[in-house]
């Protein structure tokens, strides 16, 4: 007799997500990912001067919000057909760059390695109700100089295998601490270019409105060397320690088999220059993307719009008492078929064109260490190995980018709003192949759509019942204990989903 698990919410993620598992033997024979709640931004956008929505698009999340922007921006520059200048280029991709590097420290050592490290092996309570640190007994000084003393935070916590060996959970929990620096250095990256984050304020169609000076460069330059140092010493070499304590996490977590990837970071105009590609593998072959063959399913989602819509022609009908439906998401379907998207998606997509030598250099090197092969990427620790080497592939790229800025040289170009117009904006958020659609009708906002990275991966079964990108990877994992299911919140988990943008 099957037995089911709800999950909710899955903590360490951003937004309200909870998940469903049918357990038969141990084993998950059905999943469902439900997303809770409604937000409406499509709704909000409708009748509102255009010049409103890369702000207005950037509140969907306070985690990747330059994303929303440049997706936006991207829309607005089609619609109004805008060609933007070097510096402006440079500069969205700098800040974009710093956001990158932000979110993947953030999704690695404070949502993540919690599920590997062993926090209560290193602490030392003097009661059962004591939740305080023992500093005198902790192994590391630089940890005493970080006064911190509640650990319930981290509790309470699956009962479970966690790493073994205490000199690499100390050294962990060093970088954990020191990756809230990390991710503060990257912020200041970022607001040298974007004004102020989250929401950056500079991000425009036509380019930017930061002027490019030498001070800003060199201070871009001087953050950006030191995350680059702990990109390189103690992330990647934390992944590698948590990879090679949890092989098994090489075979579960597989997902759907597909991958999409939009492109993002252009080296010049057109979307063909993209330092990371557009493309879609479907069974392990590298094709062309075509965006005309996006469409959505709502069959069990809570609309009441119809099925197979193009994004252009979408409709946001809230329908919360649907019969049947389990989930605030639409079902994103690229030729009808559940793409999962994100650092892995982009990574495979690069890897498999070749045309990229450092990204398949790193990919080949990190697999060798780890005695693996290409195809185990495609797992839940195959997404972890695949955040780490796009860090580092992102920060060199910032590194490049900073260098080829031109100071006092013109950031935008300016225009007009068209009374009529469409756009789509396909860009790559941390998560994912992002993309918004604009329709603009007297010179206001008639449509406005917006598909996300979480929409595509945690997307509930689509209108011929095939179940989404997350819910396939759960499916077949074996449970060991029904009361610790700690295999299902480590697969959902390394897909980085962000609920929040879902829900939008």
């Amino acid at each position: 007799m099957p037995k089911t698990i709800k999950i909710d919410p899955i903590t360490r993620i951003e937004g309200h997500l909870a998940i469903s598992l049918e357990i038969e033997d141990n084993k998950v024979i059905d999943a469902k990912s439900s997303g809770e709640m409604f937000r409406g931004f499509e709704v909000i956008l409708k009748g509102r001067d255009p010049l409103d929505a890369q702000q207005i698009t950037q509140r969907i999340c306070g985690v990747c919000p330059v994303s929303h922007g440049i997706a936006s921006i991207l829309a607005q520059d089609m619609a109004y057909g805008i060609e933007i200048p070097q510096n402006g280029r440079i500069v969205r991709n700098l800040i974009l760059g710093a956001e990158y590097i932000h979110s993947h420290i953030i999704h690695f050592y404070h949502l993540c390695a919690l599920d590997f490290i062993d926090i209560a092996a290193i602490t030392n309570y003097k009661g059962k109700d004591q939740m305080l640190l023992d500093l005198k007994e902790w192994a590391s000084s630089e940890l005493k100089s970080k006064k911190i003393y509640p650990i319930s935070p981290f509790l309470p916590r699956y009962e479970t295998k966690y790493l073994e060996n205490q000199d690499i959970n100390i050294s962990a929990i060093k970088n954990y601490l020191d990756a809230f620096d990390a991710r503060a250095m990257a912020h200041k990256m970022s607001a040298i270019f974007s004004g102020k984050v989250p929401h950056a304020a500079t991000l425009i169609p036509g380019g930017v409105t930061e002027s490019v000076t030498a001070e800003k460069i060199a201070a871009y330059k001087s953050l950006l060397i030191k995350l680059k140092q702990f990109i390189e010493h103690a992330y990647i070499n934390d992944v590698l320690f948590v990879a090679e304590a949890f092989p098994d996490y090489f075979s579960l977590g597989k997902g759907c088999g597909n991958f999409l990837a939009y492109g993002v970071f252009p080296e010049s105009s057109g979307r063909e220059s993209n330092f990371f590609p557009e493309g879609v593998i479907v069974k392990g072959k590298l094709m062309g993307f075509n965006e005309n063959r996006i469409t959505e399913d709502v069959k069990y989602s809570r609309y009441s719009s119809p099925s197979e819509l193009s994004p252009i022609k979408g409709e946001t009908v809230p329908d919360p008492k649907k019969y049947g439906a389990y989930s605030w998401l639409k079902s994103p379907r690229y030729d009808e078929m559940p793409m999962e998207v994100g650092p892995l998606a982009r990574i495979m997509v690069s890897y498999l064109k070749g045309d990229t030598p450092e990204i398949n250099k790193l990919v080949d090197g990190i697999l060798s260490k780890l005695g693996k092969k290409t195809d185990d990427l495609a797992s839940a620790m195959g997404r972890h190995a695949a955040r780490a080497i796009e860090c580092k592939i992102v920060a060199d790229k910032c590194l490049e980018w900073v260098e080829q800025l031109i100071p006092d040289q013109p950031v935008f170009r300016d225009f007009n709003i068209p009374k009529q117009g469409v756009g789509v904006g396909l860009t790559e958020a941390m998560r994912g192949a992002l993309g918004h659609w604009i329709e603009i009708d007297n010179y206001k906002i008639k449509n406005y759509q917006c598909i996300v990275p979480t929409t595509w991966n945690c997307s509930p079964k689509d209108d011929k019942g095939t179940a989404g990108p997350i819910e396939q990877a759960l499916i077949g994992t074996l449970v060991a204990d029904s009361k610790n299911p700690i295999e299902a919140v480590r697969i959902v988990r390394s897909f980085d989903p962000c609920i929040a943008c879902a829900v939008h």
